[in-house]
């Protein structure tokens, strides 16, 4: 050890990661190569980049290359580029730790069932780390583009715990990264193991990958080889040998491009070990000229809702890489997309505040936008619909917010999204806004839906009574979001949203005459009776009112607006710090019920209170799962009952 050698020890979610990987989490253990490999490339796609403001980064070795050696001897295996490149700094921070936020929520949400946590840690992505899994010691000899020869940094590691890091001389840029194999591992230092998973696995990236040759010489004439057939025998040679087709995919036609192709670029890109569910490929010319191929991931990322979380399309312009996660050109709600955008309109040297500002940004947003919607209407439309199940599983929750934040695309979006709804008997979202339509009686105009805290509780609501009794179906939704998209979106094709809670319901030409009449008569009838309820019950309730509402229950509570406050949208507001004022409701009340038929025949005035605080105390509870005072409720019922 030298007195620049320094010993470190790995961040704790490293050593968990490795800890994953030294417990052969993956089954496939070649995808290591293409771990390794796309990391290379990357590196050489950065200095790349740096070249077009600086052509002497290069120096004299603009040759850009991947390389890969074989050492049976000493049984390593190395992976060699000649890309930008890694200071002391920058290796103890891309290999000591992993920089990606919600790190600590990934790991706490594996559950130590093999299968299921090889899928999530899939999704992760571990890129580098991906050596142990063939590897028992780890070497990165790496010197950066602006550094000198005695500068170059040597990493490695066992991949226990620690690692260890010095300064040692380095006659070239870039990167080796130097693999000491499991002994059960030694097929990755065959020639044709390597060439066959970098054809699988690599053949799509634009940088060479190269490989040592022995070459032969032609055979000369007779005479030639009469004179001197011992030096021919012996002027073999090797050299370097591109094994890869090195052309971008996405410069290719589509035509020509294989699924699988697309698939393992999808993988070198996202650094996903499944498959993606979908993916379009699109180049456009004319006003503009770009290439976008889209991916939609199989599974969503473990961080879909961490609003630090990173995002967007790697961008190239006219095929130089100029940034990852260049989130300027896909909206919020698509954050989950992968793939790549090519512009050959945007300058070379684009920043992400010129991008911010850039028009021509906003054209491109625009198309990527609409080919990715594209791409999903034309999966929904898939008469198979295993896929767009998937999706919906998925990210169907991100996709809503598309309904509030992209007023343009709404009515595709629109069409993109499920509902679980009362036609179906489970909670599975499968219902379109084409199906309910279709399915709606012809006098029916408008389209209803109830928000809930749960499915259960929205299937078992009183507000739903009239409408099953009408046999009209009522979309339930029961996401988060719901609660803040319903307050935003107001019709569909000509048809209004109208909540079931609302206060001032009306069905229209679906509602019944002699219902009609038969509430008008009673309300009159029992004026007097609601106005001592209203009376008992005090500043409690603004009103109380005869219901059209409910058939089987005898209550249930009305908010002010048109839309009343659910408990799920109170809960997300308190918990956000916002401080709201008790909520007063309208009490509408079954006339033909036996227990208001109880209560309106209550003589005693104190039990006539109790009476009517227990109507309203379960309106409450059916309506928001709980009350604030649940003890004083339980008083209240042990005491009516027990009364003779």
């Amino acid at each position: 050890m030298t007195d620049n050698t320094e010993k470190r020890g790995f961040q704790t979610e490293v050593k968990q990661l490795l800890n994953l990987l030294a417990n052969s989490l993956y089954s496939n253990k070649e995808v290591f190569l293409r771990e390794l490999i796309s990391n290379a490339s990357d590196a050489i796609d950065k200095l790349r980049f740096k070249a077009v403001q600086d052509q002497s980064v290069y120096g004299n070795d603009s040759n850009l290359h991947i390389r890969l050696s074989a050492d049976k001897d000493k049984k390593t295996l190395t992976i060699s580029d000649n890309g930008i490149g890694m200071t002391r700094d920058q290796i103890c921070e891309h290999l000591g730790t992993i920089a990606k936020s919600g790190t600590a929520e990934f790991f706490k949400n594996l559950s130590g069932d093999q299968a299921r946590d090889s899928q999530l840690i899939g999704q992760f992505g571990v890129g580098f780390y991906s050596a142990f899994i063939v590897a028992d010691k780890v070497t990165v000899i790496s010197r950066s583009a602006e550094a000198a020869p005695d500068q170059a940094v040597c990493w490695e590691s066992d991949g226990t715990g620690e690692y260890t890091v010095s300064t040692v001389n380095k006659a070239d840029r870039g990167t080796d990264v130097i693999l000491s194999l499991k002994e059960e591992n030694s097929e990755y230092l065959e020639d044709w193991t390597l060439r066959s998973a970098v054809t699988k696995y690599s053949d799509h990236i634009s940088v060479p990958v190269e490989m040592l040759e022995t070459v032969k010489p032609e055979k000369k004439d007779d005479a030639e080889e009469n004179k001197d057939e011992k030096e021919a025998e012996t002027a073999e040679y090797t050299e370097w040998k591109q094994i890869n087709e090195a052309k971008a995919l996405w410069t290719r036609s589509a035509k020509d491009i294989t699924d699988d192709e697309y698939k393992e670029f999808y993988k070198h890109i996202s650094h996903d070990y499944d498959d993606p569910l979908v993916w379009a490929h699109n180049h456009v010319e004319g006003a503009q000229e770009y290439t976008s191929l889209l991916y939609v991931p199989k599974h969503a990322p473990w961080d879909l809702f961490n609003r630090e979380q990173k995002h967007g399309l790697k961008l190239y312009v006219q095929r130089v890489f100029i940034m990852d996660d260049a989130e300027q050109f896909m909206p919020g709600y698509l954050r989950f997309v992968k793939g790549v955008l090519d512009s050959n309109d945007l300058p070379l040297n684009v920043s992400r505040e010129i991008l911010q500002d850039s028009k021509l940004t906003s054209k491109l947003k625009s198309g990527c936008t609409k080919k990715a919607l594209q791409m999903l209407t034309k999966m929904a439309k898939d008469e198979n619909q295993d896929n767009y199940k998937t999706f919906w599983k998925e990210y169907g929750s991100v996709i809503k917010e598309g309904l509030v934040e992209d007023y343009e695309n709404r009515e595709e979006i629109f069409d993109l999204i499920r509902f679980a709804s009362t036609h179906n008997d489970n909670s599975e979202q499968n219902v379109s806004l084409k199906d309910y339509i279709s399915r709606m009686p012809e006098k029916q105009k408008n389209i209803y839906f109830l928000t809930a805290a749960t499915y259960a509780a929205a299937a078992s609501s009183p507000y739903l009574e009239t409408f099953k009794k009408k046999g009209i179906e009522v979309l339930l939704l029961t996401e988060r979001v719901d609660e803040w998209v319903m307050n935003q979106v107001t019709e569909y094709k000509e048809k209004k949203f109208i909540s079931v809670t609302a206060s001032d319901l009306e069905l229209g030409d679906l509602e019944d005459k002699e219902e009609k009449e038969k509430q008008e008569s009673q309300a009159k009838e029992n004026e007097d009776f609601l106005k001592k309820v209203k009376e008992a019950l005090g500043e409690q309730v603004t009103d109380v009112k005869v219901t059209n509402r409910l058939t089987d229950t005898p209550s249930c509570v009305i908010g002010q607006g048109n839309q009343m406050m659910t408990a799920q949208m109170r809960r997300l507001l308190e918990a956000s710090g916002q401080k709201l004022p008790d909520e007063k409701y309208t009490l509408e009340i079954n006339m033909d019920h036996d227990l208001v038929k109880q209560l309106a025949q209550e003589t005693d005035e104190s039990r006539f209170k109790d009476w009517a605080q227990l109507i309203l105390d379960e309106a409450i509870l059916a309506d928001q799962g709980a009350l604030k005072e649940p003890a004083r409720y339980v008083k209240l019922v042990n005491s009516l009952l027990l009364h003779k």
